[in-house]
């Protein structure tokens, strides 16, 4: 009868030791029952985003911004945009279009100086030449929290569109054709439909709803649908059905959507 070498009856003796440490070392959480799971079945793909639009030219706030800077923290971030709240600035809507960047820095004044905010609230503002100009900082292609909607400010962007537009005032073409263009690009970057409804839950009592209240909402909103206000005038809010169907071509939607609202 041949002799097993010493040495072969110690590794035999281990191999459920180094087994063991080979479970641990491919699943570095611990040795649950899913880890084995794991291994059986497939990982998913992820999904890939559709509908994306073109990213719309816009002016960089250094444009508008000049040496008005002040002194600012950090610039908050959300994962996405799932929403679009839109907004009118409440000002003269019969300026020159060249007079933008000062109409933007004025604001900017008012809403860091005698309301003490740390930038301007508005994510992008649109003049009535189509003009689209970036406003608060972190940068156009990410989801910055703003300040312009109290309650639904995390993952939604606020478009401003400069001028009053309360009813019987004109909304230019160029005006609304821009909104609709970056709304389009917006929502595109996390797949939504500009048509669809969307679940949002309001932060503060302040709001129309008290905070940690669950509410159905337009993905593209005016103002009011969020806060008690006229904003954004009549006039425009006139002209959100067409400009929500705008973004949506924009995005190369063809199937239609039931209405918000349809049971």
């Amino acid at each position: 009868m041949r002799r097993i070498p010493g040495v072969l009856p110690v590794l035999l003796g281990s191999l459920p030791g180094l087994v063991a440490v080979l479970v641990l070392a491919l699943c570095p959480t611990g040795v649950e029952g899913s880890a084995v799971a794991r291994f059986d079945r497939p990982v998913p793909a992820r999904t890939p985003v559709t509908h994306r639009a073109p990213r719309p030219h816009i002016v960089p706030r250094s444009v508008w911004l000049g040496a008005a800077a002040r002194t600012q923290p950090p610039p908050r971030y959300d994962d996405k945009v799932v929403a679009v709240f839109l907004h009118h600035t409440d000002s003269p809507s019969d300026y020159d279009c060249a007079d933008a960047p000062e109409i933007i820095r004025r604001l900017y004044a008012g809403q860091t100086g005698v309301r003490n905010w740390d930038d301007i609230g508005y994510n992008f503002l649109v003049d009535r030449c189509g003009t689209i100009y970036e406003g608060r900082a972190g940068g156009v292609d990410r989801a910055v929290t703003g300040a312009h909607t109290q309650g639904f400010n995390h993952r939604t962007v606020g478009i401003a569109a400069i001028g009053t537009f309360t009813a019987g005032v004109p909304v230019p073409r160029a005006m609304t054709d821009a909104i609709a263009a970056l709304a389009a690009w917006k929502l595109g970057l996390a797949g939504i439909d500009p048509r669809a409804s969307v679940r949002l839950v309001s932060s503060n009592s302040l709001s129309r709803y008290q905070a940690g209240t669950k509410v159905t909402l337009p993905v593209l909103a005016g103002h009011n649908a969020g806060f008690m206000t006229s904003c954004p005038g009549a006039a425009l809010t006139a002209r959100l059905p067409e400009i929500r169907e705008q973004a949506a071509r924009r995005q190369g939607r063809t199937t239609p959507v039931w209405p918000i609202g349809t049971p």
